[in-house]
């Protein structure tokens, strides 16, 4: 049996049910999609990824029959994915999966819905496409991960896991939706392959595209699924041939096992991960130990240095080029450094530690907040690096102006598999997010709806109760 199959079958499999807490946790990845996308839309300055492709795609035209979260527009369901994936992302608030180090839902979420609302799905079998989808983008990440470069081989060369893996579980969800059988479902996940894409450069140095991953997963995947509805074939080989998905992304490096070992049967979805922060996972475990010290008492103003030791791979997103970290460019950038999160921190931060507002211009601006940052410098941990990426760990040193040194280390990041957010956090996370652009009431409509979503008969108004009014 090639990849492909495996996974196909399992994915077909899931229309005759999945476990109960399978399809319960899968309304937490909608809810915790659906409060992104909403906060999101704060952001409305013409040149956002987000405005951009929702200008584009309304150029593009076409009948509509999907929902943009928020808006009260229908779009082609190509469309409409496109728009709520890259809303999804554009705030790097999404889900994440260890040791993958991706994130599904931002995907797969508005891929299956998109496709859920335009064949007339139930909300059973939209959660079914979610778990399915999440699950086959989790398991192929996993196979890049390498236990002697302690990382993901998608991340050492520079690919966005994320979009890649995204795009063929989210065809696979969107194929499953379609009714496509099994053999319809492979050649979906075939088809995809060959549209998957990104690269994280913009992590490093900057640039919105980065925004935009998800959003063109999402998209890639309903085009896929809908390619192989109407005929289109993928290789049976797709993934383990010769000039197969495995060759050309990790050069033939990879872990079968790591991708068909207990499918079915021990969901990997299940360990996928919330973010308390809005920023890069890899600055969490520095967030929580800035936040450990300022509850030990620890004050801006009695910093003289700090030294934040972090997993050697993820150094190379939140710490260089330097220059850049302790001063980013801009506030969506400002996501991705270890210095500018760590002394926001230690300032303090709103939310469940450090909250959108955080990363607003008015805070990105701060001098005092900067001149903090100036002070902190990234190192690799030899702890940290083998720990990394089975957990996000960090140890934050500091040199006081009266000559203390003070300690914290993190061995797990908050959020992460050892620390979950609990449902009440979950919520709140939610509430605030939606909080942002909707009415209280129209904000827990929508969370109510959501959480009643295996018991709909149809997804049709899911998003009614969510529409934004702008002034």
């Amino acid at each position: 049996m090639t990849v492909v199959s495996a996974l196909a079958e399992f994915a077909a499999a899931g229309r005759t049910g999945l476990p109960k807490p399978v399809v319960a946790d899968v309304t937490g990845r909608v809810l915790d999609t659906f409060g992104n996308c909403l906060a999101a839309q704060e952001l409305t300055d013409p040149s956002e990824p987000h405005e951009a492709v929702l200008r584009m795609a309304e150029r593009w035209g076409g009948a509509g029959g999907s929902s943009v979260i928020g808006r009260g527009l229908s779009l082609p369901a190509p469309s409409a994915a496109l728009v709520n994936g890259t809303l999804a992302h554009a705030l790097d608030f999404d889900d994440t999966h260890l040791p993958s180090v991706l994130h599904p839902s931002a995907s797969v979420v508005p891929a299956t819905l998109s496709v859920a609302e335009a064949v007339g799905a139930s909300g059973v079998e939209l959660c079914q496409a979610v778990a399915v989808g999440d699950e086959i983008t989790n398991r192929l990440g996993m196979a890049s991960y390498l236990p002697e470069l302690r990382n993901s081989l998608f991340f050492e060369k520079g690919w966005h896991a994320t979009s890649i893996c995204g795009t063929i579980g989210a065809a696979a969800g969107c194929a499953l939706l379609m009714g496509l059988s099994a053999d319809g479902i492979a050649h979906a996940m075939g088809i995809a392959a060959s549209m998957g894409a990104g690269v994280i450069e913009a992590n490093r140095t900057g640039g919105t595209v980065k925004r935009v991953h998800c959003g063109w997963a999402a998209h890639a995947g309903v085009v896929a699924a809908t390619m192989a509805a109407e005929g289109v074939t993928g290789p049976p080989t797709v993934f383990e041939g010769r000039f197969g998905f495995f060759e050309a992304f990790l050069e033939g490096r990879y872990d079968v096992h790591a991708i068909t070992d207990g499918l079915g049967e021990r969901w990997e979805l299940l360990r996928t991960v919330y973010k308390p922060y809005p920023s890069n996972h890899f600055t969490h475990p520095g967030i929580d130990a800035a936040l450990a010290l300022r509850a030990r008492g620890l004050r801006p103003e009695d910093v003289a240095e700090i030294e934040l030791g972090v997993a050697a791979a993820p150094l190379r997103t939140i710490g260089e080029p330097y220059e850049e970290k302790v001063r980013p460019r801009t506030p969506y950038h400002a996501k991705f450094s270890g210095p500018y999160t760590v002394a926001s921190a230690l300032i303090g931060g709103g939310g469940l530690g450090l909250h959108l507002d955080d990363f607003a211009e008015s805070a990105f601006r701060d001098e005092r907040r900067l001149a903090l940052s100036a002070k902190i410098r990234v190192v690799a941990d030899e702890e940290c690096s083998e720990e990394f990426p089975l957990a996000f760990s960090a140890v934050l040193r500091v040199r006081t102006v009266d000559g203390s040194d003070l300690e914290h280390r993190v061995h797990s990041s908050r959020g992460g598999p050892e620390h979950p957010l609990t449902f009440d956090e979950l919520r709140t996370k939610y509430a605030l997010n939606a909080a942002r652009v909707l009415p209280y009431e129209a904000a827990e409509a929508l969370a109510s709806e959501v959480r009643g979503l295996e018991e709909r008969g149809t997804v049709a108004g899911l998003l009614d109760t969510a529409l934004i009014t702008r002034a």
